[in-house]
């Protein structure tokens, strides 16, 4: 099917890069233009056919027989797209995990036109050695990749409209490339999503083959899909999470890097089911899947784990916002959509980062990746490497193999930077250049990576006021505050006990069971929770670790500290003079003499960082 203005702007793009060197914005996909960068940085030239010839039969005959076992696995795949591809004048093809082809099936016209620009079995279609194309770049993105005409790298491939997407095995590891390869100018609108749906197919029965008879946990939100290909695949050994398909990871919200590393209850808040059985499960998100287990074995995790243990599994609570709030976060979800920065206020404990997540959650970038960063927690002389990344060797103590940074883990989704407004000032000039050029440059130089990120900040400071004060970016402020999201703290919640009923609830109280006496309730919905959704939340988890089974909570349960009077009544009102500064800093010298000295512990009474109060004492000293 033709596309009218595509290969015209394909065509402009590529003036625009290989005549002018500049850089073609919004002509063509992200991806492609990475790959550009790539392929330039590798020195191959654009205009020239890659001096690529395939191996001798012998050596194919070889490669094939290595890889057998993979190519008994696709062939079910390959035959249903055979008949497709022959019909469309197009080809299927399977490649070995280097970009190998291994086979090369469908239309013998379009077989033989592909064979000239040596798209056949026996070629290489690494991104290194035959420049941008849906093969090779779809192992270097690891994700499945489009690749159209002239968005290949060199200039005698334009005749190719590529589809295809890696195939991983349950560790996550790459085993091969799918591809569907036709015309250019009869590109197939549904190419990719057949592909995708062909590796599914093959990635399921792959790790059924790996784990035949194990302990499989089987998830999804709808029922009538576990069994199916769409279901996520789940393994765990010893409590650990040691091997997992693309839709398991993608409801779990984390990656492969988190196999071998998560826990089973760093992960999910109920349970497992019981062999053979169909149940609900809670994410640590809050999310509700449907699970089946597929068998016990003795080193499965129900075994090791006491029956009292599994029942109060640590919970998060189902994220509980008022209608007001709900549709507040509707509307800034509307506003991410529409790429617009969105800050986050509120005090310490309301909750900033459970919004944040919710709505990514709720965004169109739901399905890739939630990167968040607190940046009062990362220490000064390590908060450029973290966010920017660093080269081999940029430094004293840099891993051998350089880090790419969390700005590029953030890449097509969502960054949370959490406590904006202790970000040091020598870091926000940086920060505001990325999100002004959205190209990170890794400390040690090298090239500059284009990220596509939506944007959330959260701070409980006044950035406002900091901004007046010269202690906040004004630019990075109008940059990162085009939209705002006040979260008010827990004393202004309209319904208290209904709050606390619900999540109550949410961390599994009532199922236990455990009740909340009414006079309880109604002394928690009398309290000030200068700590706010944090404070009660820990509490409500102290009470549901306590509790005895079918028991009912009263007063007497509280906590001595807020059993005494003058801690659960609302401080009296104090007058203040001077400045804000100077007000601060009173209550930093307050805290600390309170604290005999201890800064931990004053940063943790004053609703701050540690990184926070040294800043200040920095200043203060500078200043005298």
């Amino acid at each position: 099917m033709r596309q009218p203005g595509l290969t015209e702007s394909i065509n402009t793009a590529r003036r625009s890069f290989f005549d002018s060197g500049a850089e073609p914005r919004g002509l063509v996909p992200d991806n492609i233009l990475a790959s550009w960068r790539r392929c330039r940085q590798q020195g191959l030239l654009a205009d020239a056919c890659p001096d690529v010839m395939p191996v001798e039969r012998h050596a194919l005959n070889q490669m094939q027989e290595q890889y057998e076992a993979l190519r008994r696995l696709c062939r079910p795949e390959l035959q249903t797209l055979y008949a497709s591809a022959n019909q469309a004048g197009s080809i299927v093809i399977l490649t070995a995990p280097d970009g190998f082809i291994l086979d090369a099936l469908g239309n013998a016209s379009f077989l033989d036109k592909a064979a000239r620009v040596s798209l056949r079995a026996g070629s290489p279609w690494g991104e290194s050695v035959s420049g941008t194309n849906a093969i090779g770049t779809a192992l270097v993105e690891r994700r499945a990749i489009e690749v159209r005409g002239g968005e290949h790298y060199h200039a005698p491939h334009r005749v190719l409209s590529c589809s295809a997407s890696p195939i991983f095995d349950p560790r996550g590891e790459v085993v091969g490339v799918l591809d569907l390869s036709g015309e250019a100018s009869m590109h197939h609108l549904h190419a990719l999503g057949m592909v995708q749906l062909a590796v599914e197919q093959i990635e399921h029965r792959l790790f059924e083959h790996h784990f035949e008879g194990a302990d499989i946990v089987r998830i999804q939100p709808d029922p009538d899909l576990l069994g199916t290909a769409r279901e996520g695949m789940l393994v765990f050994e010893a409590h650990r999470l040691v091997a997992a398909n693309r839709h398991a990871l993608r409801l779990l919200g984390v990656d492969w890097g988190e196999l071998g590393k998560s826990r089973y209850d760093e992960l999910f808040a109920s349970a497992l089911p019981r062999p053979g059985s169909l149940t609900s499960m809670r994410c640590q998100s809050g999310e509700m899947l449907h699970a089946k287990r597929d068998a016990l074995s003795h080193n499965s995790i129900s075994s090791r784990v006491p029956r009292h243990a599994q029942t109060r599994a640590k919970r998060s609570p189902e994220p509980v916002f008022s209608p007001a709030l709900d549709a507040e976060i509707n509307r800034s979800v509307r506003l991410l959509d529409a790429d617009i920065p969105l800050l986050l206020q509120g005090e310490t404990g309301t909750g900033k980062e459970v919004v944040a997540r919710e709505l990514h959650k709720r965004s169109q970038r739901a399905a890739a990746a939630f990167v968040a960063v607190n940046c009062a927690a990362l220490p000064e002389h390590l908060i450029e490497s973290e966010l920017f990344g660093y080269l081999p060797g940029a430094f004293t103590g840099a891993r051998r193999e350089g880090a790419p940074g969390l700005l590029r883990e953030a890449d097509g989704g969502t960054l949370f930077l959490d406590e904006l407004g202790d970000m040091p000032l020598g870091m926000q000039s940086r920060l505001l250049r990325v999100l002004q050029e959205r190209e990170v440059t890794p400390l040690g130089g090298g090239r500059s990576h284009a990220i596509d990120i939506t944007v959330i900040a959260a701070t409980h400071r006044d950035l406002a006021g900091a901004v007046a004060r010269g202690e906040f970016r004004a630019d990075l402020y109008y940059r990162i505050a085009q939209a705002t999201l006040r979260l008010p703290p827990l004393r202004e919640h309209d319904n208290l006990p209904s709050l606390i009923q619900q999540l109550w609830h949410a961390l599994g109280g009532e199922q236990i069971p455990i009740k909340l006496h009414p006079d309880l309730l109604e002394e928690l919905s009398a309290m000030p929770w200068h700590g706010n959704l944090r404070q009660l939340v820990g509490l409500l988890r102290g009470f549901l670790a306590l509790g005895e089974k079918g028991s009912t909570l009263t007063r007497d349960d509280l906590p001595a500290e807020l059993r005494s009077p003058q801690l659960t009544q609302a401080p009296a009102p104090t007058r203040l003079a001077g400045n804000l500064h100077d007000i601060e800093q009173r209550a930093i010298d307050v805290a600390i003499a309170s604290c005999q000295g201890n800064v931990a512990a004053a940063a943790r009474k004053l609703g701050v960082s540690r990184s926070t109060l040294y800043r200040r004492f920095s200043e203060q000293s500078s200043g005298d």
